[in-house]
């Protein structure tokens, strides 16, 4: 009887999470904090399945591991609340109804994208994103950068990023600098100089990701690409347009600037995690084939981290180690946001128009705190009223 009652009381969990996350997968906008916020609000306040510090314990979790954060905090809770089932339902509850989405909006972009309809939609969504990028980039460097020390480790990789040094490596960098540098009170003033230094070796060892020849396009190729990106991209969503720019338009050259913007656009204006970016991507290279295995490559490693992870969040909540750890990666993080939004102005700021679309946005993002997706819709409408005139 105690079998049976575990049983049924698990697949109440497990119908629960489904309804849960299919629901926040619908109306989840307005990015990670967003999500991570309704999140909060039905499992601690509403449905009291944990406690806020238990809530806070799988946030502080999330950012210690590579991938989305607000999928993998969908998978944290699936995976508390029912187990393996719990897991795996959280997560493609969350995932599925945005790749829908994003799949209908490439089929159409792909058949309908060149139409003077589509590109005046387009024309006025990719400034907001300039907009909304850089309002990310406010909000988390007033809590990233803390300290003069990490403020110049900030700086120097937004430097060695320009440089064309890979963002892996800076990452990977950036937080093995902090992490010793905190610890070590001796060694502080010359964390810049260790960063530096093998910055300098990189720079000779990693060619200028401007002189990368371009490859032939293939599946296989592609599903490695996101795979690694899902598997070692730390920091908020908006750093997945740094990797994104330097493999898939620098060093590949399958996609251009521009369409990569509108990947981005179409990644913020539909619900759920910005990592279905991917799925657009995919469709627009691969077809139906390249969107599925695009979205399985680059969400793939947050159910394993996940899983691997979710047992040793007690030890990590009081880690002082892994909190400089955490330190240098979010600094890093910052400046390859940083450095991509400097890249990338430059494709959707083509003339006056533009330039106020962003300014306008940066506005109302920054001092009237306007939800972003309310302004891409506006963003779109205006682009789709200028060029009618």
């Amino acid at each position: 009887m105690r079998e049976r009652g575990n049983e049924g009381t698990r697949e109440h969990g497990l119908r629960e999470i489904i309804g849960l996350f299919l629901k926040l997968g619908v109306i989840g906008f307005g990015g990670p904090a967003a999500h991570i916020a309704m999140m909060r609000d039905e499992v601690v306040r509403r449905r009291r399945w944990m406690s806020d510090q238990q809530f806070l314990d799988l946030v502080g979790a999330t950012n210690l591991i590579p991938g989305p954060n607000s999928t993998e905090m969908a998978i944290h809770i699936g995976y508390a609340r029912a187990g393996w089932p719990g897991l795996l339902a959280a997560g493609l509850c969350f995932i599925v109804p945005a790749t829908l989405l994003v799949l209908a909006l490439a089929w159409t972009y792909v058949r309908y994208g060149t139409l003077p309809e589509a590109s005046a939609v387009l024309y006025g969504i990719k400034p907001v994103i300039i907009a909304i990028v850089v309002q990310a980039l406010w909000g988390l460097g007033r809590a990233a950068l803390r300290t003069a020390p990490l403020v110049v480790v900030g700086l120097l990789t937004l430097v060695l990023y320009l440089l064309g040094v890979n963002e892996i490596l800076l990452l990977a960098a950036a937080a093995v600098v902090v992490m010793v540098a905190s610890h070590a009170p001796r060694i502080r003033t010359a964390a810049p100089a260790l960063l530096a230094a093998p910055g300098t070796g990189l720079l000779s060892a990693v060619a200028p990701a401007a002189v990368a020849a371009a490859t032939t396009f293939n599946l296989a190729g592609m599903f490695l690409i996101f795979l690694k990106i899902g598997a070692v991209l730390y920091g908020s969503g908006y750093v997945l347009l740094a990797f994104l720019r330097s493999d898939f338009v620098v060093r590949l050259s399958w996609l251009t600037d521009r369409q990569l913007l509108d990947a981005v656009a179409v990644g913020q204006i539909t619900p759920g995690p910005v990592f279905t970016t991917a799925t657009f991507i995919g469709y627009v290279l691969g077809g139906w084939n390249g969107a599925v295995l695009a979205t399985v490559g680059i969400f793939l490693p947050s159910f394993v981290f996940v899983a691997a992870s979710h047992r040793y969040i007690p030890r990590l909540r009081g880690s002082a180690w892994a909190g400089a750890l955490l330190d240098g990666v979010n600094v890093a993080a910052l400046a390859l946001m940083a450095g991509v939004t400097t890249q990338l102005t430059r494709a959707a700021i083509v003339d006056w128009v533009t330039l106020a679309f962003a300014g306008a946005a940066a506005v109302l993002l920054l001092r009237f705190k306007v939800n972003s997706a309310w302004l891409i819709i506006a963003g779109a409408a205006a682009g789709a009223l200028v060029r009618l005139l």
